[in-house]
Order: structure tokens, then C-alpha cells, then sequence
């Protein structure tokens, strides 16, 4: 749920890049930007319902952030995070 929130949030305030974003990472969910990669590390995959996927990272605005795992057997971006703030897991 709070992927959802989060979503919700953006879209409120920032409804065009969150659009942009939108688009972007379901046109192309692997391409490499300065927007857009997948996370390093720990947080490079994601396991869902026991399939480890990867995790990527689109940068809506210079500190909203959103997250999402490819799920290539079924096709599908599945939202792991979103919102308005940068996410405290990448910072080092």
C-alpha cells in the first residue's frame, strides 16, 4: 500500500514528470539514463512471491523517486516504492 500512496502523492505534485515516468519505464524498463538504473546492491533485486527480480530506480524529480521490479515471465512492472522524498535505502 504505500507504493500506492506514494504514487498518489507524486501524481499530486508533480503530475507531469510522474506522467513522464509513467511512459518512460513502460515503454523501456531497462533503459540506462540519468533518470533511470537499476539499484546497486542489496537493493539491486526483489524477491516477490518467491521469484527474484530486478529492481530499478526512475528518478521523477530531483528527490521523488519510484521503484520497480520487472517481472519478465508475466510481463509486468510491479511497484516496489514511490514518492515524494529520497528514499534513505541509497544513501551510504
Amino acid at each position: 500500500m504505500a507504493a500506492e500512496d506514494g504514487w498518489g502523492e507524486l501524481s499530486n505534485q508533480a503530475p507531469g514528470p510522474t506522467r513522464d515516468a509513467y511512459e518512460q519505464v513502460r515503454r523501456d524498463p531497462r533503459r540506462i539514463s540519468g533518470r533511470q538504473h537499476q539499484l546497486r546492491g542489496e537493493l539491486m533485486t526483489k524477491t516477490i512471491g518467491g521469484v527474484v527480480m530486478e529492481q530499478w530506480q526512475y528518478e521523477v524529480t530531483g528527490g521523488a523517486r519510484i521503484w520497480y521490479a520487472i517481472d519478465d515471465r508475466s510481463r509486468t512492472l510491479i511497484l516496489t516504492h514511490a514518492g515524494v522524498g529520497h528514499p534513505r535505502q541509497t544513501d551510504r
